[in-house]
Parts: structure tokens; sequence; C-alpha cells
């Protein structure tokens, strides 16, 4: 029979997880429920996705805001130079409360005209208008309210950022703007990196300039603060609101935990699925000019098949250029002939011209990212089938 349908993408509901449950079996007995009731059958190189906010749940990888200003106030002597953090209630709020109550000032360094992920402080056009050079010049609080008006809000939240973080800070917070991270080195030369894919440049610019000490976000809570959760690798990094003084971190174990499952669904169906944790998706907002991708990384964890990048070809241009006077069934058998034969490298050919040179785990966490929502869908599982199909699979 001729094959009709590409990649699906699906949805799977969960049990409400809490913390300690056995989300090994409870991901296994999902996806074999969800088979069961919808007549789907589970194959070789399926892909299971996983959201990371269930693993860490289950984990009960949480953290106060108290554990953040303990680990920050033993880190720090004095004043903290807080660079680059994103706009963000979900993702900053909590983390600046911590760092306040570790009783050290605060000088916030925040970049403009947006945030590392597109969340904007001001009117591009306004910038320009105002011939203000986002290369070289540094704002104060003053300048900032003087030139953009006393309340500037998110167009999508209705949040004035730099009032709300002025606010958590309270009278133990300066804010100051620009783009130069050595710019922090006027007020204080112990550093807290707050901003999340640039990182480790940021901690580079800023040791080689003379920086005392230099630490990001990854290193909060890289380790237990009394019985905290904590994220080895990420620290805070990745973390969400949990409540009005409590974050949810970053999952631990990641790979572990894939393979348990990937070993959990070989031994029920006999077929070998690949599993990924993922989070936020990575692609950008053409509207609201926002990068979802808030957390480290797309996928914290996946198993071995997923490793690489695609090896495609690009169907429309073969078409349109060696295979272009063939048509019906003669163009068919070509493009399959080409599919079947193609290098296992097509990265530099004309043939490959315009397919998406991404990782694998970036490509699949953004289609589970999609899937699932942030919202009430109730669907943490999401199962990917024929994405490793192309147009010669029979």
């Amino acid at each position: 029979m001729v094959r009709t349908v590409g990649t699906t993408s699906r949805g799977i509901r969960t049990p409400i997880v809490k913390e300690g449950d056995d989300l090994v079996n409870i991901v296994v007995d999902s996806l074999l429920e969800a088979s069961e009731a919808e007549n789907f059958n589970i194959c070789d190189r399926d892909v299971l996705g996983i959201t990371e906010s269930l693993l860490a749940r289950a984990q009960g990888n949480y953290a106060t805001a108290e554990a953040i200003g303990i680990d920050v106030k033993n880190k720090f002597p004095a004043t903290i130079g807080l660079i680059f953090p994103i706009l963000s209630r979900n993702r900053f709020s909590i983390v600046l409360k911590g760092i306040i109550e570790s009783g050290r000032k605060v000088v916030l360094l925040l970049s403009y005209p947006a945030d590392e992920v597109g969340n904007h402080l001001m009117d591009i056009d306004k910038m320009d208008e105002l011939k203000i050079n986002p290369y070289t010049d540094v704002l104060t609080e003053e300048d900032y309210r003087r030139l953009f008006g006393e309340k500037v809000v998110h167009p999508f939240t209705g949040v004035d950022y730099v009032n709300m973080y002025k606010e958590i800070g309270k009278e133990n917070i300066e804010i100051i703007f620009s783009n130069n991270p050595v710019t922090i080195l006027d007020y204080t030369k112990d550093i807290l990196v707050a901003n999340i894919h640039d990182r480790h440049r940021t901690k580079r610019i800023l040791k080689e300039a003379g920086a005392n000490m230099v630490y990001g976000l990854d290193d909060i809570l890289s380790s237990p603060i009394d019985n905290s959760g904590y994220n080895d690798e990420y620290g805070i990094l990745g973390s969400n609101l949990a409540s009005e003084n409590e974050l949810k971190l970053f999952p631990r174990d990641s790979q572990n935990f894939v393979e348990k499952v990937q070993k959990k669904i070989k031994e029920k169906t006999g077929k070998t699925v690949e599993v990924m944790i993922y989070g936020d998706g990575a692609f950008k907002d053409p509207v609201g000019k926002i990068w979802e991708l808030a957390d480290p990384v797309v996928s914290p964890g996946y198993t071995k098949g997923l490793e690489g990048t695609p090896n495609e070809l690009k169907l429309k241009y073969l078409v349109d250029t060696e295979l272009d006077d063939l048509r019906g069934n003669d163009v068919i058998a070509a493009v399959k002939n080409k599919i079947n034969s193609k290098d296992n490298n097509m990265t530099t050919q004309a043939e490959a011209l315009g397919t998406t040179p991404r990782r694998l785990t970036d490509l699949l966490g953004s289609l589970c990212d999609l899937t699932s929502g942030s919202g009430d869908k109730g669907t943490p599982i999401v199962l990917i089938q024929g994405y490793f199909d192309n147009y010669a699979t029979e």
C-alpha cells in the first residue's frame, strides 16, 4: 500500500504527577493506554518526548527564594553586579527576590532595546529617533524614564519590567542600561551573570576585564542548600515560577531517566523508541520578536538515536532542476532513487540546499513544545511518529 501520511505528533495525557511518583512507569503506561485507546501502533524509531517540568516535579526539584539568598550570600561578600537577566515574571522574578534576600546591594545591568530572548524594554524606532547608540551609550534609570516615559509596558504581558524589578529590589537595587558587560565594573567587581546562551562569553569578557569574582545563574544552587532542590549542571537556569516564593528547577539525571524509559518500552513492546526530555522549543515569534528558548538547552537528556542533524534532500530543488523534464510515475521513481542512494552526509551538497541544519533534538523539542503547549492541554508527553521516514519509505 502506498504511504499517504508522513510525520504525526500526538499529545499523550497522563495522570497528575507529584513528587516521588514512579515517572518511568507512568510514562510507559500512559503511552500504552493511549496506543490501545486510539488504535495506533508503537514502532521502532518513534520519538517520545517528556516535558522537563514533569520530571522535575517527580523529583521534587524545587527551591525557595530563601535558599537562593543563602547561596548568593555565601558567594558574594558585598555589592553584586547582576547583569543581563531576561524580562520575565515566570523566569526571573523569584530569582531576583532570592538574590535580594541575600542582603547584598544589587546593581542590575539590563541590555537594551531588548533582553537576550527578545523582550523589549523600549521602542526601537524611538531609540533611533533619540539617536541612542546601543553599542556605546549607558543609560541610568533616570535617563530611561526621561526618554521613554514613566510607564513602559511589555506589549504582551502589560508589565513594566523595570518597575517590577525595582519593586522587588526595594531600596537595595540600582538599575542601569548597557550592552557592554564591562560597564558593570564601574560599580562593582563581583558579578553574577544572568544571561543564558551567551553566559560563557560574558563570563570570559568580565574575567579578562578585571572582575574580582564571576558567577552565573548556573552556579547558584548547583548543590543543595538545606535539602533544597538543585541542578549540578545548570543551577537555577531553566527554572520556572512554582509559587510566590518557590521555583521549579530544571530536572536532574535526565540522561539516566530517558534510558530507563527506552528500556521499559522495549520490554513492553519489543520496539526501540527514542526518548527525550524537552523544555522550551527553539523558535522565534515573528510578531513579538521573542525567541522562545529561555531554557539553557532544548533537551537536557536524550537517547543515542537522536544525536546529530537531519540528512535530507531538498525535493523541490530536485524536481525543479535535474528532474524537471520528468512527470508522473517517472519523477516519483527518480525521486525515490535519489533518496535511497544519497550520501550519509548531504550537508555541503546542492541537493540539500535549504534543508534545516539544526540538531535533531532542537527540531523535535520544538515540535513537542508546540504540540503540548504551556497551558491546560494536559499532554506532557508527546509521541512523534514517522519523523525519520521520507518520501521513499513504504
